[in-house]
């Protein structure tokens, strides 16, 4: 499961501070039960718009998270919360379809 969200970095702050912030926050969320990772993506033509896929085993793994998440990590995102303007996407089940390019001659 993918829990997408867009971020918008207000003036007088930059991407790179928001980003030091998020690794420090993901790197405690990732030691939940159900955590698979998270990736921060910069937008092309906007630096100052970020999109974040923090995926899961499970909705229900993200949710429990969600509702015993410890004092650092509610102070970690409640600090950022002056500077930056969150807006969810959703919430994704993992991919049913993927298309992958046939592999090029010469791979491998």
């Amino acid at each position: 499961m993918h829990f997408i969200f867009e971020v918008h970095i207000r003036p007088g702050y930059t991407a790179e501070q928001y980003a030091e912030a998020w690794v420090r926050a993901s790197r405690l969320i990732q030691r939940a039960p159900g955590a698979r990772g998270t990736r921060l993506h910069r937008k092309i033509g906007q630096p100052d718009v970020l999109l974040a896929i923090a995926t899961w085993e499970t909705k229900a793994a993200r949710d429990a998270m969600e509702a015993r998440q410890d004092e650092e990590i509610r102070s970690i995102i409640a600090g950022q919360a002056e500077f930056v303007d969150v807006r969810v996407i959703g919430e994704f089940e993992a991919p049913e379809w993927v298309v992958v390019p046939p592999a090029q001659e010469g791979d491998g």
